[in-house]
């Protein structure tokens, strides 16, 4: 009975002098991790090699079918022979490339080569082509083509909005010179007004749409302030305005902003955004005919638009199965508000799977439901009920 005591006394020791030495080892190894660390991160690192180059880009493809009799995929009314009322489509295959040539200076390229599917493309595939350099935070300057800062929309790639697409008010502001993308110049950043940290922007483009040079010496001189007045709740508010001449003639666009995120729970959150704007639509009334000018006024042709995107969020947070979403844009829009007034108001409930996160995979479903005050045959301006089934993939 002695020796197995001993025995056993024997083995104990040997264990406990074993796992001290494990622990004195793990001890050691963090601490020269730490050192390591210190030593080649905070007080002597590494010198960053330039240039630096990022490769991203979007996927999206489609499967549209109108089921409004005698409107086709386009929203585009026959009368007569009905057009292509469903169909397979390819929106966007959008590749861009960032290089950092210095800690400051980077140069930013995006195409969609989806737009090849285009008879003209002389205006088409190539969307950013911009020079941006950084001084701080509270200055950037930008030059090229790039979408300027007006309004919510511009914020963000079009590959995470809340809904299939942007309003309809953006793609008419940027007919318009507003948004979307345009040839100039712009001065960005963010300060801090005591708590409230505010953002702002002042562009001047050339305000006649993308890979053009100005064809006048008119131009778009337009600012944005954004406020974000609550953080836990990401509560902004923003403001945007601008003048411009076009043709000799001047022209104006205002708007205003709001957005916020209110969690639900664990696993619910719901956002919102929403937006009104209201400018000259002179792109219309350069349209006209001379003889037509002669009759109206540009100052009459004004352009009001509204939208509102609630949104509801349930995280299942899956490796393969992020997210689950819920949308519903709202939207009322008045390309000539005094002249020709014919409100449209759209409706888009959209479902969407996430299945990767930041909408690396998504599929969306639904439906944008166009009704207009006056339908007018053979024209786009007609009511429509088009079903969407939509697949994007996006990298970065």
């Amino acid at each position: 009975m002695h020796t197995f005591y001993s025995s056993l006394k024997v083995k104990i020791a040997i264990a406990a002098g074993l796992f001290c030495y494990v622990i004195s080892l793990a001890q050691e190894v963090k601490n020269d991790t730490v050192m390591v660390f210190e030593e080649k991160v905070i007080l002597h690192p590494e010198p960053q090699k330039y240039p630096q180059f990022k490769v991203g880009g979007v996927f999206q493809t489609r499967y549209l079918n109108n089921f409004k009799k005698g409107v086709d995929i386009d929203g585009l009314h026959h009368s007569g022979e009905s057009g292509t009322n469903n169909s397979f489509d390819i929106k966007r295959m959008r590749v861009s490339m960032n290089a950092k040539i210095t800690e400051n200076l980077e140069v930013t390229t995006l195409v969609n080569l989806a737009d090849f599917k285009n008879s003209d493309v002389s205006t088409k595939v190539l969307e950013n082509a911009y020079a941006k350099y950084t001084f701080s935070r509270y200055l950037q300057i930008t030059v090229g083509q790039f979408r300027p800062l007006f309004g919510l929309e511009e914020t963000y790639p079009v590959d995470i909005v809340k809904s299939i697409d942007y309003s309809n008010s953006y793609y008419l502001f940027g007919n318009n010179g507003w948004m979307s993308f345009q040839v100039g110049a712009a001065l960005t950043g963010s300060v801090n007004l005591g708590s409230v940290p505010m953002s702002y922007g002042f562009s001047v483009m050339n305000g006649n749409g993308k890979n053009k040079t100005d064809n006048d010496d008119g131009k778009h001189y337009s600012s944005r302030l954004l406020f974000n007045l609550n953080r836990q709740h990401d509560f902004n508010v923003g403001f945007s305005g601008g003048i411009g001449e076009v043709q000799k003639q001047n022209v104006y666009a205002v708007g205003i902003e709001a957005a916020a995120k209110f969690p639900i729970g664990e696993r619910w959150c719901f956002d919102f955004q929403t937006e009104a704007k209201q400018g000259t639509n002179h792109d219309a009334f350069f349209k006209l005919k001379p003889e037509e000018q002669l009759l109206g006024n540009l100052d009459d042709y004004v352009m009001k638009s509204f939208y509102i995107v609630p949104n509801i969020r349930y995280e299942i947070g899956r490796k393969h199965f992020q997210a689950i979403e819920f949308a519903c844009r709202y939207e009322y829009l008045d390309a000539e508000s005094k002249v020709n007034s014919n409100a449209r108001q759209t409706w888009v409930p959209m479902f969407s799977l996430e299945f990767l996160k930041n909408y690396g995979a998504r599929i969306q479903l639904g439906m944008q439901i166009d009704n207009y005050k006056k339908n007018i045959k053979d024209s786009k301006i007609y009511n429509s009920n088009l079903a969407f089934i939509q697949l994007q993939c996006r990298f970065q």
